[in-house]
């Protein structure tokens, strides 16, 4: 849990810049945003197909990079 109190003749904007620093710098924005959705864990098949299609499509731009197209 962040707490950040007020200063004495600190001006809202002077809070609100050091309040969103320590909100940032705990990472629970970005835990928060992370759980905001559910991903679906992939299975091994489907990685090994993604891998695949990459694997292939990264020799296939090699190819045309070195055929200069």
């Amino acid at each position: 849990m962040i707490e950040v109190k007020r200063k004495e003749g600190e001006s809202p904007n002077a809070f609100m810049y050091r309040f969103t620093k320590k909100m940032q710098q705990s990472g629970v924005l970005k835990e928060s945003k992370k759980r905001r959705t559910y991903v679906r864990p992939a299975n091994k098949a489907g990685k090994r197909a993604s891998a695949s299609y990459r694997a292939t499509k990264k020799t296939e731009i090699e190819k045309q990079r070195k055929l200069g197209k």
